[in-house]
This record gives structure tokens, C-alpha cells and sequence, in this order.
């Protein structure tokens, strides 16, 4: 079993202080065997959504997750010897511009709870650290590292001799996981699992999702899922392309090295056709006609159709995924639709989705428990916090839309008078 208890993340963009996501649930009971998953003692939510102002750090936040991942998952490869580490401390202040960003993840897998984490600036890894805890209240140190001395445990022996083989920029349990050590490399399956979903860019998932389109295990998923959405389309289809047809066929704004990508051979050709049905007298069926998922079908069906993929893995693999603005483009229903397969007792294998969102309809206290909604909120010195509903002395089955509308919970934008910018300039 795979699952996230917490995050931390510290002195990134506009986070100065550390700030915590965590989905280990309350003591209240409220949705339980729908919401929550029970593993052993711990008792853990399966969704949590973000809600804040435009420009308060949630899409920041994830972006961390995001980074923390992809460092851990290929810091100690070759191709990163002499690369700076994409971290960008807080600016904002003296004390942070110069400072290590820091973070941290807890997560459950085969029933041992791991924490790992680890500060960086953009020239090294300042410190790392792995500890575990099973069947005891005391956690267990695997190792630590403070700059170059790393200090490994007899009960971490797969880590023994590797110390000096761990470049200043590299994380020490990717190199160990490299070279094949079991539990770094039960760590890193871990990671594997953890992945995100932007709002704007959808060709990665979009070809996720077509690659899935090939398999017997999702292909019927994914066409009953999209069948299910009410847009009209009775299937899909993968159809896969001649190279040059595929680079003819590409935006003069796409980069050089997806051009390049096709062109190796590194990325495949693909187009997703949609099948439509046609009537005739008395509205009785002719035959499917074909449709181009890209240039005939609309944004918001193109997002529904990509994002199929990703949510349908994570969903049979009890995995965790992370979505920036998960409601753009799409229909209020079809959000709540796709939260509501997490918080369901539908979801057997306790995957667990995070995800920003602006739509306050998903905020119904029939759907969603008070511990799985967060804030972001910035300061008037540009730092976020990261805060959550359960903090406040609010009834379960409170209309919690309204009152988060009307500031209740923070985390809104405290707008001006649009009015007024128009009469400036006038008479």
C-alpha cells in the first residue's frame, strides 16, 4: 500500500515559512466510509482540495511537489552531473534570498511509514535524511547527510561504500537506488506513483492517455468513462502516424526538442479519433462518424478525454496524483464527478487525488469533510501559509461555499473598485 500522510515544503517562491499538507485525517466521522481509508491505525483522507487567490502560492505548492519528485528521481543520473538544482528561494526577504529551500514527505508503503527529505540551494544538497518507523512509537534513522558527510546505519548496509559516489548536486538515495539497493529502490517505485497533472499543458497526459488507449486493461475504461461524460462521443481511437506527417502536423509554437523527439524516435506519432453517432429519419442510427479529438472536438473535451488516463491509473493502482486547476475547461458536473470516483467507496484501492481548484461548488459538506479542504493565503509581504478548514469552529454542515465567499475562512482576493478605473480618464 502506497500512501501520502504529509508534505513540507519551505522557502520556495512565494512559501517563506514551512508549510505542511497533511491527509491524516480527524477524529471526526463525518463521511468516513466514503472519505477516509483506513490502514492499520492511521486513518487517512483520500482527497484534499486547495483553494485561494489567484497568485497566493497554491500552483507554487504543487510545482514543489512536482520538483521534489523529478529531483529524486533523476539527481544521481549522469546527464545531472554539473546541473543546478531548480529551486527558487523566497526573494522577498535577506534572511531566505541565499537560504536552503527545504523539503519533506511522509508516506506509508508495505505498512512502514517513511520520512525523507532534504534541503538544496541551487549549487548542492545541503542535507538529507531517511527514517522509518514500523510497529513502534520511536523512528528508526536510516541515514543523514550534512553537505558531503552522510552518515548511513548498519541496518542501511545497501548504502555502505556508496557515500563518496554521491556528486554534491545528487540526492544520496537516488544514487543508492541506482545501484539497485532494495529499500531505496521501494522508495523510488514509491515516487513513480506520485505524479501531477498541469492546467494549461495537456499533451503530456493527452499522450499518457493515448498510450493507455493501447492497452486491454484501460482501453474499455477509458471509452466508458468518456461515454459516461455525456459529450456525445461513443468511443476513441488511437491512430498512430507517419513521423513526417506528425511534424508537419505540429504548432510553430511547439519547442524544437519535441520536433527533435519525434524525429529520434524518442516520442510516437499519434493522433486520438472520436466517433460520433449519425441519425437519420425517425432518429434512427446510420453508422459512427469519425472526428479528430484535436481539431474538431472542443477544449473542454479535450481535457476530459487526457485527463482519463491519469485518473484511471491512479485510480486501479492506488496511486497519488496531484492537479493544478483541476476544473479548467470543464463543466462544474464533470468536476464533481471526477473528484467524487476518489471520495467513493468505489475507490477500493485508496488512491488519493490533491488538487487546486476555484470552483466553490465542490465545497459541499455532503461530498467533502472540513480536514480535506486547505487555504493558501499571502501576507502583505508576499509569504503564503497554508492553513486548513478544520482549523476553524465551523459546523460539518455548514454551507461552507457561502462562508468562504464572504471571507470567512481568508483566502480570497480583497478586490478594489473595478468602476473606478473606468472614470478615470473621463471628463
Amino acid at each position: 500500500r502506497f500512501m501520502l500522510l504529509q508534505f513540507t515544503v519551505g522557502n520556495f517562491k512565494s512559501f517563506k515559512e514551512k508549510a505542511t499538507l497533511s491527509l491524516e485525517a480527524t477524529t471526526d466521522d463525518w463521511l468516513d466510509e466514503s472519505n477516509v481509508a483506513v490502514i492499520g491505525e492511521r486513518r487517512l483522507v483520500k482527497s484534499a482540495a486547495i483553494y485561494g487567490a489567484n497568485a497566493s502560492g497554491k500552483s507554487s505548492f504543487l510545482q514543489a511537489m512536482a520538483l521534489f519528485r523529478d529531483w529524486v528521481e533523476k539527481s544521481s543520473k549522469d546527464a545531472q552531473t554539473g546541473e543546478r538544482i531548480p529551486v527558487v528561494p523566497f526573494r522577498l526577504h535577506t534572511e531566505t534570498e541565499s537560504a536552503p529551500t527545504f523539503f519533506e514527505i511522509v508516506f506509508l508503503q508495505k505498512g512502514v511509514r517513511y520520512r525523507y527529505g532534504f534541503e538544496a540551494t541551487p549549487d548542492q544538497i545541503v542535507s538529507e535524511w531517511l527514517f522509518s518507523q514500523q510497529d513502534s512509537i520511536r523512528e528508526t534513522r536510516i541515514f543523514t547527510r550534512e553537505d558531503r558527510q552522510i552518515d548511513v546505519s548498519d541496518a542501511f548496509k545497501e548504502g555502505k561504500g556508496l557515500e563518496k559516489r554521491t556528486r554534491p548536486n545528487a540526492l544520496f538515495l537516488s544514487v543508492v537506488a541506482q545501484f539497485n539497493g532494495e529499500t531505496a529502490t521501494d522508495i523510488l517505485s514509491w515516487m513513480v506513483q506520485f505524479r501531477n497533472v498541469s492546467s494549461l499543458e495537456d499533451a503530456d497526459y493527452m499522450r499518457y492517455t493515448a498510450n493507455r488507449l493501447r492497452e486491454k486493461e484501460y482501453a474499455p475504461l477509458i471509452h466508458e468513462l468518456t461515454k459516461k461524460a455525456d459529450i456525445g462521443i461513443e468511443r476513441l481511437q488511437r491512430l498512430d502516424l507517419h513521423v513526417t506527417d506528425a511534424v508537419r502536423l505540429l504548432p510553430g509554437g511547439k519547442p524544437d526538442e519535441v520536433r527533435q523527439g519525434l524525429l529520434s524516435g524518442e516520442l510516437s506519432a499519434f493522433a486520438i479519433k472520436t466517433f460520433h453517432m449519425k441519425y437519420g429519419p425517425e432518429q434512427k442510427v446510420v453508422a459512427p462518424v469519425e472526428f479528430d479529438l484535436k481539431a474538431d472536438e472542443s477544449a473542454g473535451t479535450q481535457r476530459f478525454v487526457a485527463l482519463t488516463g491519469p485518473f484511471l491509473f491512479t485510480l486501479r493502482h492506488g496511486a497519488t496524483l496531484f492537479v493544478d486547476e483541476l476544473e479548467a475547461r470543464l463543466h462544474p458536473l464533470l468536476t464533481k464527478a471526477l473528484v467524487s470516483l476518489f471520495n467513493s467507496p468505489a475507490n477500493t484501492e485508496n488512491a488519493q487525488l490533491i488538487f487546486v481548484t476555484h470552483d466553490e461548488g465542490l465545497l459541499d459538506p455532503k461530498r467533502i469533510r472540513r480536514d480535506q479542504v486547505w487555504f493558501v493565503e499571502k501576507d502583505g509581504f508576499g509569504a503564503s501559509s497554508f492553513y486548513n478548514l478544520a482549523e476553524f469552529k465551523v459546523r460539518k454542515e455548514a454551507k461552507f461555499a457561502k462562508e468562504y465567499l464572504l471571507g470567512q475562512f481568508g483566502a480570497v482576493p480583497h478586490l478594489g473598485d473595478f468602476e473606478e478605473v473606468l472614470s478615470h480618464g473621463r471628463g
